[in-house]
């Protein structure tokens, strides 16, 4: 292996990392929650989140023994829903096949739903203090400068190697403090600019040491943005308004929306009853996974109540309780507005 320092990197951790809530004093729960969150999401948005949800599930009793509906509420905002149903899903698997208690091996975290081998070793390492290794964006990142490893890291062959180098590297003591401050390290400093001259590895890293740490990592090139522009009516009779709720699946399931049809269909052909145009709301940009939507927004007041396959009328009073898509949460926040 690689000549390798532990003691500038654990000094450098220790006075520079970040102070997040899930640090103070982690659990495997804790840990758990955290690392579903961070992932796709930056952990200044994190936080609050993080918070309210400790504050409102502080166990996995309390989260499996809650609704999905609730739980999509509380994540609303975070995007990616999938991962507060995993939570939720993975919640229920520990409470029927280990009573509550999230198991410390990594055969037993691999039956619960939605952890994959990084947050099984996060929970491993940081929660249970074992030699695991969690491998993220951030160490795949660290590893391929500090090797400069010319193959796409997003392969799965290369990404079995820098887990084996990782395996290879954490020494028998305090090995967790190794493994979050090579994430660490990552987030901060040996980021896609990085910060060379202020990293604790830079004189071991055969990337910087030849230059070539704006070329590294080399990944396959991401699938291009699909554009989406879309006509979405809000249709109100009285005090109630016309809204879809996403079942399955899909990946906004659990959301509500209201209607919503490409810009070249008429929006209003899909009621059965007589609809009056009383105006336009202001557009919404809404992006998700690879789409980039635009919203066009218009309310319309329906003559009489009728019943829409897929659709369901809500209070008004309710639309702050429901969870929604966040590009439609803007527009319910413009109703009224009108």
């Amino acid at each position: 292996m690689m000549n390798f320092s532990f003691e500038p990197l654990r000094d450098w951790f220790t006075q520079e990392k970040r102070d997040f809530p899930w640090r103070k004093k982690p659990t495997p729960y804790g840990v758990w929650v955290s690392e579903v969150m961070l992932q796709q999401t930056r952990a200044s948005v994190v936080i609050p989140y993080y918070l309210r949800w400790m504050e409102r599930f502080p166990s996995v009793h309390s989260l499996a023994n809650t609704s999905i509906e609730e739980v999509i509420k509380l994540w609303e905002g975070l995007g990616y829903y999938a991962r507060a149903r995993a939570l939720w899903e993975g919640a229920r698997t520990i409470v029927s096949r280990f009573g509550g208690v999230v198991p410390s091996r990594f055969e037993d975290l691999a039956e619960v739903k939605g952890l994959g081998p990084y947050t099984i070793g996060a929970i491993l390492s940081f929660a249970f203090h074992q030699k695991a290794p969690a491998v993220d964006g951030n160490v795949l990142r660290v590893v391929s400068r500090f090797l400069a490893i010319e193959e796409e890291v997003d392969r799965q062959v290369i990404q079995k190697k820098i887990r084996q180098f990782v395996v290879d590297l954490l020494p028998d003591r305090e090995p967790w403090v190794i493994m979050e401050a090579v994430i660490e390290l990552g987030a901060t400093i040996c980021t896609k600019r990085p910060l060379c001259e202020r990293c604790p590895l830079a004189g071991d890293c055969r990337a910087y040491r030849t230059g070539r740490e704006m070329e590294l990592p080399k990944k396959k090139k991401k699938a291009a943005i699909t554009i989406l522009r879309r006509k979405v009516p809000v249709i109100l009779f009285e005090e109630w308004v016309l809204l879809q709720k996403h079942e399955g699946r899909q990946v906004m399931s659990g959301l509500y929306e209201f209607p919503y049809f490409d810009e070249k269909e008429r929006e209003e052909a899909f009621y059965p009853g007589r609809l009056v145009l009383e105006g336009k709301l202001a557009e919404v940009q809404h992006t998700f996974t690879r789409y980039k939507a635009w919203l066009f927004p218009t309310v319309w007041r329906a003559e009489e109540r009728k019943e829409v396959a897929g659709y369901e009328w809500v209070s008004r009073v309710r639309l702050a309780e429901l969870p929604f898509s966040s590009g439609h949460r803007k527009i319910c926040k413009n109703i009224g507005k009108e």
